[in-house]
C-alpha cells in the first residue's frame, strides 16, 4: 500500500514549551474499515522503524497473519521525530527555510501520542479496537491508553516500560555520545554523524540481543583465529545497513524521547498514571530481554486493573518481538478469547 500524509497545518506545541509552526505526519493503511466501526487495529512502531507495518512485522501482520487487511482496517504512523516522512530535524523550518538538525525541539512520547491522536481525528475514528506496539512503540501505546481511555478498547504492550530506565538511558547516552565524537555531526548537512550512528548501532545491538545469542550466531570454529571475528564484522554490517536506511539527527531525536517516557510524570506516580488504563490489557516480556527486562513487564501488569501478563520464551532478547510472531499470534488469540470487561 502507498504511504498517506496527513499536513496539519497549524502550530503544534510540544511538552518543552516549544512550537512547531505545522506538521505531517507520513502513515499507512490496510483494509477497510467495516461498518461497524469496530476493526481498527493501529500500530506504535519501535525506534528506526516506518509505518509500513507489513514490511517490518511479517508474521503478525500481513495476509494470512493474525492481523490481515481482509479482517482489519490496520494503521501504522510514522513518529515525530523520524526521517521516514514524518516531521522530524531533517524537515524545512519554515521559518528559516534550512532543516531542523539538531535545532529540531525535543520531543516526548506524549508529543508523539498528541500526533497520533489528531490522525485518529483526521481519519474519524473514535474506536480504536486494539493498540499494540513494542520497545518505544509500547511506550506510545500506554501513553495514548492513559490519555484517551475512551477511545481505545484492547491494548497489547510488548517489552516495554513504564517509565525508561537508568540502564535503557545510559546505553543511549552512549550511543549518542558516539555519534557526537563525529564531527561531520555539527556539521549541518543530510549525511552528518554518519561514523557516529554506525558506530551507535553497534553498540544497541548489543542490548537488543544478548550474550547467549552471540555465543551461537557469532562463534568461531576456527580455534587459530586472532583477528576479523565474526563478531566483529556483524556490528559493521548492522551498522552500515542502519547508516544506509536511517539518520543521526533522528537518531539522536528519537533515543532522547525514548528517554523522556515516564507515565507517572505529573500524575502522582507512575502507579497512578498506570491506574488511569481502562482499556482491556496484554502485556507480553520476553524472557532473555536485558535491554526492557521482564521485571518491567510485570510491574505495569501488576498497576494496570485487570491486566494480564504474558511472557515468550525467546533466543533472541528484546528483538524477540519481532522475531517470535508465532508465541505472540497464539498470545494474542487467547487474550481476545477472553472476554472484554466493561
Amino acid at each position: 500500500m502507498p504511504q498517506e500524509i496527513f499536513k496539519y497545518p497549524f502550530p503544534f506545541g510540544v511538552e518543552s514549551g516549544q512550537t512547531l509552526p505545522e506538521i505531517q505526519i507520513t502513515y499507512h493503511t490496510y483494509g477497510k474499515l467495516n461498518p461497524e466501526k469496530n476493526n481498527v487495529i493501529w500500530v506504535c512502531h519501535a525506534l528506526t522503524a516506518n509505518s509500513d507495518v507489513l514490511d517490518w512485522w511479517k508474521g503478525l501482520f500481513g495476509e494470512q497473519n493474525l492481523f490481515n487487511p481482509e479482517e482489519h482496517f490496520i494503521i501504522c504512523a510514522n513518529i515525530l521525530g523520524s526521517c521516514y516522512g514524518t516531521t522530524g530535524p531533517l524537515s524545512v523550518n519554515p521559518g528559516t527555510g534550512q532543516p531542523y538538525y539538531q535545532d529540531f525541539p525535543p520531543i516526548t512520547i506524549r508529543d508523539m501520542v498528541k500526533a497520533h491522536d489528531l490522525l485518529r481525528q483526521h481519519l474519524e475514528i473514535e474506536k480504536i479496537h486494539t493498540v499494540i506496539g513494542g520497545s518505544l512503540g509500547g511506550q506510545q501505546a500506554l501513553e495514548w491508553a492513559i490519555q484517551k481511555p475512551q477511545h481505545i478498547q484492547n491494548l497489547i504492550v510488548v517489552a516495554t516500560n513504564a517509565y525508561h530506565s537508568p540502564w535503557g538511558i545510559g546505553f543511549n547516552e552512549a550511543q549518542r555520545l558516539a555519534i557526537f565524537a563525529d564531527e561531520t555531526y555539527f556539521q549541518h548537512k543530510p549525511d552528518g554523524g554518519s561514523k557516529g550512528l554506525k558506530a551507535a548501532r553497534a553498540m544497541a545491538l548489543l542490548s537488543y540481543r544478548n550474550y547467549d545469542t552471540y555465543s551461537k550466531t557469532q562463534f568461531e570454529n576456527d580455534l587459530a583465529k586472532t583477528d576479523n571475528f565474526r563478531a566483529s564484522s556483524y556490528q559493521n554490517y548492522q551498522g552500515e545497513k542502519l547508516v544506509n536506511r536511517f539518520n543521526a539527527y533522528a537518531y539522536v531525536s528519537l533515543s532522547k524521547t525514548m528517554d523522556s517516557h515516564n507515565v507517572g510524570r505529573h500524575r502522582g506516580s507512575v502507579e497512578e498514571g498506570l491506574g488511569l488504563i481502562r482499556a482491556k490489557t496484554l502485556v507480553v516480556g520476553i524472557s532473555s530481554d536485558v535491554l526492557f527486562p521482564v521485571s518491567e513487564q510485570r510491574y505495569i501488569a501488576q498497576h494496570i486493573n485487570n491486566a494480564a501478563y504474558r511472557e515468550i520464551d525467546s533466543f533472541y532478547g528484546h528483538d524477540g518481538f519481532l522475531i517470535e510472531t508465532g508465541q505472540l499470534t497464539q498470545i494474542i488469540e487467547a487474550f481476545y478469547g477472553v472476554p472484554v470487561e466493561k
